[in-house]
């Protein structure tokens, strides 16, 4: 396992859709995702902490009109959606292997027009609050880099973390609020094109619910 690992790492430092520290483009992407990277100038969307970047992919081939960004520290998930999209020849979607706390290091103020963050790792434990990715600390940073108008997407089958996303939203000055528990019965679901994360396929086959919420700041 550790082998193949290290192969796929291997090969993420040739692919053009990973952009990773090694490459020269790394530390200037910040305000021109779509100058030196993207062949076309296109609204930008993110898929946070996206693993193996189902979303990216599957919207990348839905709405070949914008550019997505999967961003993951994990190599080895990222060379899956990487693969997918090569497969696919998907120029708009790339894959960003970043921490997402140093998320405006690579993004510009308003240059990103949607975010999904979809299925996050809940972190339960109280000592990990502050690494929630609807913390308000990561919403700050959302608000920061999203255009006027541009719209957060969170997916999750875990009622916790949902409850407690509602409750930091709470916090800030939104609009155009949709929410549901069951987005799987919502007249809601059409909007995600049936993509699912594996995530979502474990947490079905086990009878779980999963809640969605988007919105904008204002």
């Amino acid at each position: 396992m550790a082998r193949k690992k290290m192969m796929r790492f291997e090969e993420n430092l040739e692919r053009y859709n990973v952009l990773q520290s090694e490459d020269e483009s790394y530390k200037n992407l910040k305000g021109n995702w779509n100058k030196i990277h993207f062949p076309s100038p296109q609204p930008i969307v993110l898929e946070l902490a996206c693993g193996y970047g189902e979303y990216s992919v599957g919207l990348g081939k839905v709405y070949p009109n914008k550019n997505f960004v999967g961003v993951d520290v994990k190599g080895d998930r990222l060379w899956r959606g990487s693969t997918e999209a090569l497969n696919n020849d998907s120029l708009n979607v790339a894959f960003l292997r970043a921490e997402i706390q140093q998320l405006d290091t690579f993004f510009e103020e308003d240059e990103v027009s949607e975010i999904w963050v979809v299925h996050p790792d809940p972190r339960p434990r109280k000592r990990d609050i502050k690494r929630r990715l609807t913390n308000s600390r990561f919403l700050d940073m959302y608000k920061k880099i999203l255009k006027k108008g541009g719209t957060v997407h969170i997916k999750t089958d875990d009622d916790p973390l949902y409850d407690y996303t509602i409750e930091e939203l709470s916090k800030y000055k939104i609009k155009n609020l949709l929410l549901t528990r069951d987005l799987h019965n919502s007249p809601l679901h059409p909007q995600h094109h049936d993509i699912r994360t594996r995530y979502e396929n474990r947490a079905q086959k086990q009878g779980l619910k999963i809640n969605y919420l988007r919105f904008e700041f204002e």
